[in-house]
């Protein structure tokens, strides 16, 4: 009885399936298999390296592999169509006769072959689900586009945490919308449809409460900091000065929000604002809940804006990314750049005016990382050959040295062909670089009752030392 239920199933299968288009999907299908698991042994031995090759692999091969395999029913769905258009279909289909040991062979083999693919086609979903989810993927397949903030990331605090852990995060509805958002981004990319720069802030970024809270848990927030800033001038001898301060940090603690973010993200507490512009840095309007669920309205008074303007506007919730603005994708300025680089003694302190050159030469308009690498070098040996020429002879090695680190600032920094320059995506954290926390803490913006916004230094610092060459607390600490 099961036999000839399988002959009643296999006849049309064998009948119909004798064509081009149905033998070709079993050509393709085959062929993408083979590569996918030679692929698959290759990779496990660490024999693919290719940042490109992931898209190859666990993109286009998966689809060809599909298309193969849809193919193959396409194709007899097909030929039925036709027989029946032509009123040659076959009443009873020809008989298949099971007890032919090739033909039970080659059932055998086709059994084995469905089975693979089914095992095939689920590894490649993952593969791919999962390729398109790492860093890889993310930073070096759009290469131009993602250049400047894989660059940035790969320096940052988070370079070992993966794209998707902040830009997606836990969840299904989240990660769907990222695939349904990504296939824009795909064809922005295939079509150069995208922006340049890449508009920052995010606009549909996910809460913070949702990504960053997942690791840097707001209970936990508590303390002070001890800050030192190293400067150097612009003179001669690149002379040093230093900024020391204790950053109140807080946060939570048996007497309520406390610090920075105790006021800010403490329990109870709520900031809402509105910016006027895209990247939220004019802000005319906050409201503030404390603890106890006291409402305060703030108004800048500068503010050109009506009334039913403020309304119209975006009303958002503060959160970690208002001033964490740039956790990971961070800028720098060429000054705070050069100041690192000398601290750090990758750029010699004793080569005179090295900070001021190198900022004139950092500032300076370049069309491509290239030619920026190509300038640098031959005006600051010319600078040196002309003005200080025992430095030139005696101190080469150091001059290359500063040329290569200053050529690795700009290239960090610095974007021609995004259009990305010093200063494109302002970082909100402080207020020594950009306006940042004077955004709200300006003394413009007060309330119908006289309150004012706080100004006051010491509401978020205790500032120990500005601008001196040897500070006392350095001293007494032992840190001078």
């Amino acid at each position: 009885m099961m036999r000839n239920r399988v002959r009643e199933m296999v006849r049309p299968v064998f009948y119909l399936g004798h064509n081009p288009v149905t033998l070709a999907g079993a050509v393709i299908t085959t062929a993408s298999a083979l590569t996918l698991i030679i692929f698959y042994f290759s990779e496990l031995f660490g024999l693919v390296a290719h940042p490109y090759s992931g898209i190859l692999f666990f993109l286009i091969l998966p689809a060809v592999f599909l298309i193969g395999l849809l193919l193959i029913p396409y194709g007899a769905l097909r030929r039925r169509r036709q027989l029946v258009k032509a009123g040659l279909l076959p009443v009873v289909y020809p008989p298949v006769n099971l007890q032919d040991p090739n033909l039970r062979r080659g059932m055998g083999w086709v059994g084995l072959a469905t089975g693979l693919n089914v095992v095939i086609l689920l590894t490649a979903s993952y593969r791919g689900v999962h390729y398109m989810d790492s860093v890889q993927f993310c930073g070096m397949t759009c290469h131009a586009v993602m250049q400047p903030e894989y660059t940035a990331y790969q320096e940052s605090p988070h370079s070992r945490v993966a794209c998707v852990g902040c830009h997606i995060g836990p969840g299904a509805s989240w990660f769907v919308r990222s695939k349904l958002s990504g296939t824009y981004q795909v064809i922005s990319v295939t079509f150069r449809l995208y922006s340049r720069p890449i508009p920052s802030p995010v606009k549909d970024l996910r809460p913070a409460r949702e990504t960053c809270e997942q690791c840097h848990w707001p209970d936990k927030f508590e303390g002070d900091r001890f800050v030192v800033f190293k400067k150097y001038g612009e003179d001669e001898k690149n002379s040093p000065t230093y900024n020391v301060l204790v950053l109140k940090i807080g946060g939570h603690s048996p007497r309520g929000g406390v610090g920075i973010h105790g006021v800010h993200v403490g329990p109870g507490r709520e900031i809402d604002y509105i910016a006027s512009d895209r990247q939220r840095q004019t802000i005319p309007w906050i409201r503030s809940t404390d603890a106890k669920g006291n409402v305060t309205e703030y108004v800048a008074s500068d503010s050109k804006l009506t009334p039913e303007q403020l309304a119209l506007g975006e009303r958002r919730v503060m959160d970690c990314m208002d001033c964490h603005n740039r956790p990971t994708h961070a800028f720098q300025l060429p000054e705070r750049a050069l100041d690192e680089a000398l601290e750090a003694g990758r750029i010699s302190a004793e080569l005179p005016f090295i900070k001021k050159r190198g900022v004139a030469l950092l500032r300076a308009n370049h069309a491509s990382h290239d030619e920026a690498q190509q300038t640098m070098a031959r005006e600051l040996k010319e600078f040196y050959r002309a003005n200080y020429p025992q430095i030139f002879q005696n101190q080469t090695a150091q001059i290359d040295t500063a040329t290569e680190q200053l050529s690795r600032i700009y290239r960090r920094n610095v974007f021609p062909a995004m259009n990305i320059s010093w200063g494109t995506y302002p970082n909100n954290i402080g207020h020594t670089d950009f306006t940042g926390c004077f955004r709200c803490h300006d003394g413009n913006h007060t309330s119908s009752d006289g309150k004012t916004v706080s100004q006051d230094c010491s509401a978020c610092h205790r500032l120990l030392a500005m601008e001196e060459t040897n500070p006392k607390i350095l001293q007494d600490l032992a840190l001078r």
